[in-house]
């Protein structure tokens, strides 16, 4: 059987697998259902879950878990987790589960449109998402195996969980290797993609990264429980503070701290953090994926994105929306070029506009910030009725082109001047 037909083809694949499953329930082997799973259905029948079972074991009421929550070291590494793979959007479509080590669910993270279905299933705190539970499931496997785990509809033994793929994997304690609990992501059948997998593995080593550091993991700042009101995660990296500057202009973007250090910036965390620059009131995870991406952009892959970028910078950058904190709010090169023209000092924005911004970029909402920044500079340049400026302006690669400036220039030193005609013969456009 051909496994990529579950993200190719998931209402096909799902179809086969009801099938086998039936098959398999009433005592005939099938390939599509893998003899693990077939055990894992034994014992769970054996300890009396039925495939027509709706309701998992309830071992705590929700208020009693939000005690366990405050109890539980897994407490420290939610607020990354929720940046990397949550989803509470009103478009969101998949839910980010959080089990202890036993498999009852103690946080949930989803759209209200997941979290109602999530409901009808009885998936929600205080649920025992074992195999003694509900029966397999992801969360179950990843307990019993030790490992992570993906599991597509009808492998999941009971039939109400057929229209869900879910991907899990334990969290282990770095110091011990005891299990400390499951992170799972689940949604509709269509949500799971060939990546999800891998990022939910990437989860589970930043969380056992974070907990293995000196303070276990407590640097991580505000750790409310999920649902409530929270602050943004801390990044135990670098406080808002260390970072002097961004260095977007040119082609070799870098983050610069106050003890003169420089960390270079790849060209897609410069991208985001150039956007973020442009914008005070800052972007949510869905707007800079279409910035970025277009239709084909996803909003986890901004939040993988951006806690690498607030691991660097630490609270330097904030969520709900992703924007700079206001101790680095503006203090780019790019910004100081525009804070310049703001005070009137033509010259001096002149002298600080080294590079056109990111220079590399291909990312049209990136081009676009570039062609405003050309724009301001030069308009700035053309109104001063300054021939040196002017021939400065000419000179540099982001206003070669500007055929207005070239007649600005022509107008104050005379058509027969050789600087005029130098310029004016290097312009594209003509005079």
């Amino acid at each position: 059987m051909d496994h990529g037909l579950r993200f190719s083809d998931p209402t096909t694949y799902a179809r086969t697998l009801r099938r086998a499953h039936e098959l398999v329930i009433s005592g005939v082997p099938r390939p599509e259902i893998s003899t693990s799973l077939v055990d894992s259905w034994h014992r769970s029948m054996a300890l009396g879950i039925s495939p027509d079972q709706h309701s998992p074991r309830h071992l705590h009421e929700v208020a009693e878990v939000l005690e366990l929550r405050r109890e539980h070291r897994l407490q420290q590494v939610m607020p990354a987790l929720h940046d990397l793979l949550a989803d509470d959007s009103r478009s969101g479509r998949h839910l980010l589960v959080l089990t202890d080590a036993g498999g009852e669910v103690l946080w949930r993270v989803g759209s209200p449109a997941v979290l109602r279905r999530a409901d009808h299933l009885e998936f929600l705190e205080g649920a025992d998402w074992s195999e003694a539970g509900i029966g397999t499931n992801a969360i179950s496997e990843a307990l019993v195996t030790g490992g992570p785990v993906q599991l597509f509809s009808a492998e999941h033994l009971v039939r109400t969980h057929h229209e869900w793929a879910c991907t899990a994997a334990p969290i282990t304690d770095p110091a011990t290797g005891q299990v400390l609990g499951v992170l799972d992501v689940s949604g509709p059948l269509d949500t799971l993609s060939a990546d999800t997998l891998r990022m939910v593995r990437c989860a589970v080593r930043v969380a056992e990264a974070l907990l293995g550091t000196s303070d276990g993991g407590t640097s991580l700042g505000a750790l409310s429980p999920v649902g409530a009101s929270r602050q943004p995660a801390a990044f135990p990296s670098r406080p808002a503070a260390a970072v002097e500057r961004l260095e977007l202009l040119g082609d070799k973007p870098a983050a610069v701290f106050a003890d003169g250090s420089r960390v270079s910036l790849t060209l897609r965390r410069a991208e985001i953090l150039a956007l973020l620059d442009s914008r005070a009131q800052g972007w949510s995870a869905e707007e800079l994926a279409y910035e970025l991406h277009g239709d084909v952009g996803t909003p986890q892959a901004i939040r993988t994105e951006m806690f690498r970028v607030r691991s660097m910078l630490g609270s330097a950058v904030e969520s709900n929306p992703y924007r700079l904190a206001p101790a680095l709010a503006g203090r780019s090169d790019a910004g100081q070029v525009l804070r310049l023209l703001r005070a009137g000092l033509v010259a001096e924005a002149l002298e600080a506009y080294s590079a056109p911004l990111l220079s590399r970029s291909v990312a049209l909402t990136v081009q676009l910030l570039r062609d405003q920044l050309d724009m301001a500079v030069g308009s700035a340049v053309r109104a001063s009725g300054d021939a040196s400026l002017l021939v400065r302006w000419l000179a540099t690669d982001m206003g070669a082109a500007d055929s207005l400036a070239v007649g600005a220039l022509g107008r104050l030193v005379g058509r027969g001047d050789p600087r005029y005609l130098a310029f004016r013969a290097g312009c594209t456009a003509g005079y």
